[in-house]
């Protein structure tokens, strides 16, 4: 790119996420009562701010549902604290909601150290996140979710320019009351106001985000039948208290004794889901599996009475 063309550079002092709160000023003079009575007063207007951009998210949401529901993946990009809640949602879909690790991915500026070590310089190389969009061959059908408190950071910018350039759908969630041009299919713009302690955003800011995150995954995730009931019913029973919650589910919905509950599980491979349509309809699993897999992996479009709204 030409210096012509190139961006004029960031006045950071003007950006929401770098205002001084108006009660901060004397916050090292307060007592731990104050100090904590205010941060909390604090998160609680980040939950507010979340709730106005509902409309927002439902459609990132449906993005997301629908990306997953064909053969597209997730890509969340970001950096910092913002970057390292993508990385923690996508860590946490696999074991939460039996989905495929590489279909929910996460580029975080800095690579993978960048999780517990500091790589703050990391977020001024756009140049490395439009390379590793690139190599993940991004394109039609996938989905990048684009993550930045300030709404300015190079990496998390360039990985959205990118993605859209390649046609994938995007989403770009930030806490910057105005984002700028429009980068994104679904922009949500979450302005929490200034953090209590000047530009850090893991406060509010993250708090915000990671409110965001739960609500397009969780959503998303119920749209493509890995609830039922309020549970988990695709969870991937690694240890013993899933394994135990596994128990609980089928013993719960399907309403029979402790060893049929096992005896079902066993007899699917310890898929929840299957063994609860293998009791509800009363079939032998392998029909089950194919009933189930008909009505799209839910539940509740298979069982009589179910319905599935989008």
């Amino acid at each position: 790119m030409s210096a012509r063309r190139r961006p004029p550079p960031v006045d950071y002092r003007t950006l929401a996420t770098e205002q001084i709160h108006p009660r901060a000023d004397r916050i090292d003079r307060l007592s731990t009562d104050e100090v904590v009575a205010l941060l909390l007063a604090e998160e609680a207007r980040a939950v507010r701010a979340v709730a106005r951009r509902q409309k927002a998210i439902v459609r990132a949401a449906r993005l997301f549902a629908a990306t997953l529901a064909g053969d597209g993946r997730v890509i969340y990009a970001g950096a910092g604290t913002s970057g390292r809640l993508g990385v923690l949602d996508a860590a946490e879909l696999p074991p939460t909601f039996g989905t495929d690790p590489g279909r929910v991915i996460a580029l975080l500026a800095g690579g993978p150290r960048a999780i517990t070590h500091s790589a703050e310089g990391a977020e001024d190389r756009p140049a490395e996140a439009t390379q590793a969009i690139a190599r993940l061959q991004v394109g039609p059908g996938d989905l990048v979710c684009a993550i930045a408190a300030s709404g300015v950071t190079p990496f998390t910018l360039a990985a959205l320019v990118e993605a859209g350039r390649r046609g994938a759908a995007t989403v770009f969630i930030t806490c910057s009351p105005r984002p700028g041009r429009a980068l994104a299919d679904v922009t949500i713009a979450v302005p929490v106001g200034p953090e209590v302690i000047a530009g850090s955003t893991r406060l509010k800011a993250g708090t915000a985000t990671k409110l965001v995150l739960n609500a397009i995954s969780t959503a998303a995730m119920i749209r493509l039948g890995k609830v039922y009931r309020g549970r988990m019913v695709d969870l991937c029973a690694t240890n013993a208290k899933l394994r135990q919650r596994a128990l609980r589910m089928v013993e719960e919905l399907a309403a029979v004794s402790p060893r049929r509950a096992a005896r079902l599980l066993t007899d699917a491979k310890g898929r929840v889901k299957i063994a609860l349509a293998a009791a509800l309809l009363d079939l032998p699993i392998a029909d089950a599996e194919a009933r189930l897999d008909a009505a799209g992996g839910s539940l509740a479009a298979l069982v009589p009475g179910g319905s599935r709204r989008r």
